[in-house]
């Protein structure tokens, strides 16, 4: 979807050609749960809820600015097998059913701690995908899904730029780089 399809505030959204690579990588199917975890705006939930309506997509997000976005554009686009989880993760992610498919989008300085419930919680067979912008946070993951049980790990960067007009004239704006990392729990 274009991303003026979804109802924006001051908080970050995944844009589009990002939403296209990590759905892409998640592999969804129908039936499944779904956690998107930093879940911002809801975009990335907004579209797996919509890829897979037999399956249910739990977005998990702490800033309040951000919970109201996700209802928002959860009433926007009438979505039923959405679930709105405010609070901060890892820990409110114990009530949830165990996911076949995780998205890790923000992490509130709490990556390594995610990761660690993720890779509990996530089912055998399931797939990560993991949307890192600090070279920190992409040290901490590439480490984190070299080890067993992770399989499979792919990864790539992406930056893109977006036609625009300045003026009567056309450039490119370059938007922000993001590594979009992969892999596949064994089992």
């Amino acid at each position: 979807m274009p991303d003026d399809a979804f109802i924006r505030g001051p908080v970050p959204m995944t844009k589009r050609e990002i939403r296209i690579l990590a759905l892409a990588a998640l592999k969804l199917q129908p039936g499944q749960i779904i956690w998107d975890v930093g879940a911002g705006t809801g975009s990335l939930s907004v579209e797996a809820a919509l890829s897979v309506p037999a399956g249910q997509v739990f977005a998990v997000e702490r800033n309040g600015a951000a919970v109201a976005l996700l209802q928002q554009n959860k009433e926007h686009f009438a979505l039923e097998n959405m679930v709105i989880v405010p609070g901060e993760a890892p820990e409110v992610l114990a009530g949830l059913p165990d996911p076949q498919r995780i998205i890790i989008g923000g992490s509130g300085g709490k990556l390594a701690e995610i990761l660690h419930c993720c890779q509990e919680r996530l089912t055998a067979g399931g797939i990560i995908v993991i949307n890192v912008v600090t070279i920190e946070n992409l040290s901490l993951a590439l480490k984190f899904l070299n080890h067993r049980p992770f399989v499979e790990r792919e990864g790539l960067y992406m930056q893109t730029a977006r036609l625009e007009q300045l003026g009567s004239q056309d450039f490119f704006r370059a938007q922000n780089g993001v590594w979009i990392l992969s892999a596949r729990k064994e089992g």
